[in-house]
C-alpha cells in the first residue's frame, strides 16, 4: 500500500519519457502504466464521497484503495470477503488466486487470443498462459475435432 501511495504522489508531478508512469518495483523490471495517478488526481471518484462522508474522521494518507475513512485497508479484508461471497453463492471453498487461474482458463475455452488474455491478466511473457491456463477436456474434444476435420474432412452427417 505504501508503494501505492508514494507512486501516485510521484506520477501526479509528471510522467516518464513517453508518458507512461513508472510502478515501483524491483530495479530489473520495466513495468509502467499509463497515467494512473492523475486519473485517480483528476476525475471524482467514490473516495471523494466517502472523504465527504468521514469528514474529520477522515486520514488521508494517499492510499488508491483505502477503507471509507481513508485508513489502509487491512490485507485479511479480500480473504474475509472472498470467502463469503463463496459461501453465499453456493461454491466450493476455494483461493482467491484459484480464480486466476479459473479466468485465465475460461477465457482460453472462450478462445480469446493471447495477447488479449495477457492484458487482461497482466502478463508481461506468454509463459504465464502456461502457468495459468489449463488444458480442459472441453479444450481436447475442440482440438480432436479441429484435427479430425483436417486430416480426414468433416464428419459425415446421417
Amino acid at each position: 500500500m505504501r508503494q501505492i501511495a508514494r507512486f501516485l504522489s510521484r506520477s501526479a508531478t509528471g510522467a516518464g519519457r513517453d508518458g507512461r508512469d513508472e510502478v515501483p518495483c524491483r530495479a530489473s523490471c520495466r513495468r509502467s502504466t499509463v497515467g494512473v495517478g492523475r486519473a485517480a488526481q483528476a476525475s471524482p471518484t467514490e473516495q471523494d464521497t466517502e472523504r465527504a462522508t468521514a469528514a474529520q474522521l477522515w486520514r488521508d494518507a494517499g492510499y488508491l484503495f483505502a477503507t471509507p475513512t481513508g485508513e489502509p485497508i487491512n490485507p485479511s479484508t479480500d480473504y474475509h470477503q472472498w470467502k463469503r461471497l463463496l459461501a453465499r453463492a453456493g461454491l466450493r471453498d476455494g483461493r482467491l488466486h484459484d480464480a486466476r487461474h479459473t479466468a485465465a482458463t475460461v477465457l482460453l475455452i472462450l478462445g480469446v487470443p493471447e495477447r488479449a488474455v495477457m492484458g487482461l491478466m497482466g502478463w508481461s511473457t506468454t509463459a504465464m498462459a502456461a502457468r495459468y491456463q489449463h488444458i480442459t477436456n472441453t479444450v481436447r474434444d475442440d482440438v480432436a475435432k479441429r484435427v479430425g476435420g483436417l486430416i480426414w474432412g468433416p464428419p459425415e452427417v446421417d
